[in-house]
């Protein structure tokens, strides 16, 4: 059998398959997604005990996280001549959501407060226990571990607001899940705190608030049979080239 009559016959049967899995897809890409998000803060990493030899925080459980020793006395114009302003504080607050495929949607809230942390009492990382559950029909739920990473900037009198500011970051290996519905398969991701470019990091001045949210998108996956055909056709449209170079 020649070489162009295989081709000829595995791209036609490429595209045979090809139109059905877009079928497929297109009643993949009408479907909208709805659920509910909620979330819990997991045990922190304190980080080298050279640098948090003695880690205080709260909150392992919930959906508010607090980390620091917050007994510290600034200088105020109050009676006392000093304030307290609170640890450093993340809390999480999910929310209902309805999506269509490909579209970026709200996971949930997010309000990062930057207290005041004694030196030595702080933690550097902390995991968000995040959990995506659809309803009827899909009906199944999605655990995300977002690992937070949190830098508690040393003040100092000589520094701006900015640079006196605190941060936080989300690991940049954001976790997918993947789950199947009706025959088709998706891709839950997260992406970041920024519905648009994908923003991973948000800072918060001294004594301040920070509130952004956390956004995730739904992929439909490729089926195999769509993704070897179009290897075929490249395959074919080389083979072809070469042919007519030869003649």
């Amino acid at each position: 059998m020649k070489l162009s009559l295989i081709f000829a016959t595995a791209i036609s049967s490429f595209f045979v398959g090809a139109t059905i899995a877009l079928g497929f897809s297109d009643q993949a890409d009408a479907l909208s997604f709805s659920g509910i998000s909620t979330g819990t803060w997991g045990e922190p990493t304190p980080g080298s005990i050279d640098i948090n030899p003695n880690p205080i925080y709260t909150g392992v459980g919930n959906n508010i996280f607090t980390w620091g020793d917050a007994n510290v006395c600034l200088p105020s114009p109050n009676p006392s001549g000093c304030t307290i302003t609170g640890s450093n504080k993340l809390t999480f607050i999910g929310n209902s959501f309805s999506t269509d495929i490909n579209s970026v949607f709200k996971v949930g809230d997010l309000a990062y407060f930057n207290g005041t942390v004694v030196k030595g009492t702080s933690v550097e990382e902390v995991p968000l226990n995040l959990n995506v559950s659809f309803s009827s029909p899909v009906g199944i739920s999605q655990v995300f571990d977002l690992k937070l990473h949190l830098v508690n900037t040393p003040n100092s009198v000589t520094n701006s607001e900015e640079e006196n500011a605190d941060l936080v970051f989300i690991d940049e290996n954001l976790s997918n899940r993947t789950f199947a519905f009706e025959g088709n398969k998706y891709t839950l991701e997260l992406t970041g705190f920024n519905p648009d470019v994908g923003q991973i990091s948000i800072k918060a001045l001294e004594g301040g608030t920070t509130k952004t949210a956390i956004y995730a998108k739904i992929k439909s996956i490729p089926e195999p049979a769509t993704v070897a055909g179009l290897f075929l056709l490249g395959m074919y449209l080389i083979s072809s080239k070469k042919l007519l170079e030869k003649k």
